[in-house]
């Protein structure tokens, strides 16, 4: 007959040299399927060594151990756990309860890593806690239930994926007497259903219950009472495996994953929200961060296009050149002239600007004077509030008229629409207000594009400006499919003109591609602070799991000796981090959309859209992910034996 469990030779070594500790020493018997074992030996014999041994959770150092002649030395980690889950069950002296999980959930966690279905581990984790008395404290926690309460819910967890083998370490070393008598009434009622019972004891009562006793003192066998008791010993039987057992399905690893994670993180909510803060403000500043950079590209880019997007503007000086270009003579009214007449050109407006001061009675106000032509209006856009734009004859006759911006208005008259039809001194000149301009408010960048006046260009050269070059000509396009041609043919003429480049010549589409590139970087760097504050709270993810690692290593220790993989000891820690991580995302995308609006109603630019927010969540998610992964591997290549000895 095939032995369930042989140990040929076994030895255990720790340390080497001066420090080595052998505590098994050549250990060899066999224990057959019913038997009813209990390893005896005093404290420091090597029994507890010998258990874990026997239960797959260590490996000899040398020699050969067989579960039904599996050699136990050529399983990797997870048929290893694959082995504990289907071989033994596990009843620990300190009970080993998850203290965050009710008694039921304390049951059901062999089954979890078997692959039942919830709705079955459910089922059958009650009818055992109803088997052992436990019916109504079956939704109680660890500490609502007393010592040999506890007990009994480790048994029934033992008995959830009926394991072939019983291993009961001290089962009644922490019970009182008449809880200890229960509970080894309780293993000889499973021995005597045919159960195979190996309990580790240094009580001699205790021993005295099994059918067969093995005594082992300094790591060697010193006895064994096989022989005598070889007929005395539970029938062998074909162990019934629960409906549904296989390997779990991701779906529902993943499911499980994320309920253990919650209810670990519930554990401990003050240190779990604080954790979340530093997700929650990094999330939050990337989405406010993008909200402001985005706005503040969207209102330069529509100052830009507000100045019409038909244009091109020909700048004083060569390319490269930063004087202001009232210092650089080098447009003349010739050369807008000439411009006018090339092809898709509607109009070419010179321009001479100047800051002068105007008075309006006892009122003065220092603003932008342009001169211009009449067919500035057509070439910008810009309509009139009131009055009317000054003519071509005006301009002939060099006429003393002026039009207003709204805000030159407000200031001199008290109105952004009067002023039409009164008199204002420019340079100690009068001039006549003929017109207001309609507002049209500030740039992007600041700029008040209404803090302006404007004057016929030929009066502006003879009273006001003293030169007669031009701060820049703007040119308006007739087709705006062909401004890159007439750009060049407008280059080439006055190249032809003055013999040297020494303008600079843009268009609009440029000019807002240059924008909207600064604007981008701009992002790029607010979005690159408000990450480092992801990643701040993605370092403090990694803290909290690497203590959560160390808090709770004997729960792993419990989950390895219940059946659980390396792999399933992965999904749980990184599930907790994803939690943490996608938990502080959606807070965090809250608050930034909350503090985005709360800085829009200051009257500060924002565009919210929902790439940002998507991309503040993903980027938490990730940071749960990569940062979790250190702590999720730890806590996977734990040794099962040192876990469980964790305090």
């Amino acid at each position: 007959m095939t032995a369930l469990l042989a140990l040929d030779n076994v030895t255990k070594v720790y340390g080497r040299g001066n420090t080595e500790v052998r505590a098994l020493d050549g250990v060899s018997f066999t224990i057959e399927e019913g038997e009813y074992v209990a390893i005896i030996g005093k404290s420091g014999s090597g029994k507890s060594t010998l258990m874990n041994i026997l239960g797959c959770l260590d490996r000899p150092t040398t020699g050969r151990y067989r579960v039904r002649e599996r050699d136990v030395s050529a399983l990797d980690p997870e048929e290893l756990a694959g082995l504990r889950r289907a071989t033994f069950g596990f009843v620990f002296q300190r009970y080993n309860l998850l203290p965050t999980a009710t008694a039921l959930e304390n049951v059901e966690i062999p089954a979890i890593y078997a692959g039942l279905s919830a709705q079955e581990r459910s089922r059958r984790a009650f009818e055992l806690l109803t088997t052992l008395g436990l019916a109504e404290r079956a939704h109680h926690r660890p500490n609502e239930l007393s010592g040999g309460q506890q007990q009994r819910v480790s048994i029934a967890r033992a008995l959830m994926n009926e394991a072939d083998v019983i291993l009961a370490d001290e089962p009644t070393g922490a019970l009182d007497s008449a809880s200890s008598e229960d509970m080894l009434n309780l293993l000889g009622d499973l021995h005597a259903a045919g159960r195979t019972i190996i309990v580790i004891t240094h009580d001699p009562g205790v021993a005295a219950r099994a059918k067969r006793v093995i005594e082992i003192a300094d790591g060697r066998i010193v006895s064994d009472s096989a022989t005598a008791n070889a007929g005395a010993r539970g029938a062998p039987r074909a162990i019934a495996r629960p409906a549904g057992r296989q390997a779990p399905a991701f779906a529902d690893q993943a499911t499980e994953a994320v309920r253990m994670a919650f209810r670990s993180l519930r554990a401990n909510l003050f240190r779990t929200g604080l954790t979340l803060l530093g997700v929650i403000i990094g999330v939050a500043a990337v989405v406010a961060m993008l909200a402001i950079g985005e706005g503040s590209q969207k209102q330069v880019v529509e100052s830009i296009e507000k100045m019409g997007s038909n244009l091109l503007f020909v700048r004083p000086g060569a390319p490269g050149t930063r004087m202001r270009g009232s210092a650089i003579a080098t447009l003349t009214t010739g050369d807008a002239e000439a411009i006018a007449e090339l092809d898709n050109v509607t109009v070419a407006v010179p321009t001479r600007s100047q800051r002068l001061t105007l008075r309006a009675e006892d009122r003065d106000y220092q603003t932008s004077i342009e001169g211009v032509t009449a067919d500035w209006p057509e070439a910008q856009g810009w309509p009139l509030a009131n009055g009317v734009f000054f003519s071509d004859l005006d301009e002939r006759r060099r006429a003393a008229v002026v039009v207003l911006g709204a805000t030159v208005a407000t200031n001199l008259f008290g109105d952004p629409t009067a002023g039409v039809g009164a008199y204002v001194l420019i340079g100690g000149a009068p001039f006549e207000v003929v017109g207001v301009l309609a507002a049209k408010g500030a740039t992007a960048w600041g700029q008040d594009m209404d803090d302006v006046t404007l004057v016929p260009l030929t009066t502006g050269m003879m009273r006001l400006f003293g030169q007669n070059y031009l701060t820049s000509i703007t040119i308006a396009v007739d087709d705006t499919d062909r401004i890159a041609e007439t750009e060049e043919a407008a280059r080439q003429l006055i190249l032809q003109r003055h013999g040297t480049e020494d303008f600079q010549l843009r268009n609009t589409a440029s000019v807002l591609e240059s924008v909207q590139q600064t604007q981008e970087s701009f992002s790029v760097l607010l979005g690159s602070v408000a990450a480092i504050s992801l990643i701040v709270g993605g370092i403090g993810v990694m803290n909290i799991m690497l203590v959560s690692v160390t808090e709770r290593t004997r729960e792993i220790g419990v989950r390895m000796a219940t059946g659980a993989r390396r792999s399933d000891i992965m999904l749980q820690f990184n599930t907790e981090a994803l939690a943490l991580g996608g938990v502080g995302g959606l807070l965090g995308v809250a608050i930034g959309l909350l503090v985005s609006f709360a800085i829009g109603q200051s009257g500060v630019s924002i565009a919210i859209s929902p790439e940002p927010a998507l991309l503040a969540f993903a980027s938490a998610l990730a940071t749960g992910l990569v940062f979790g992964y250190l702590p999720a591997r730890t806590a996977a290549r734990l040794d099962p034996v040192v876990a469980l000895a964790t305090e």
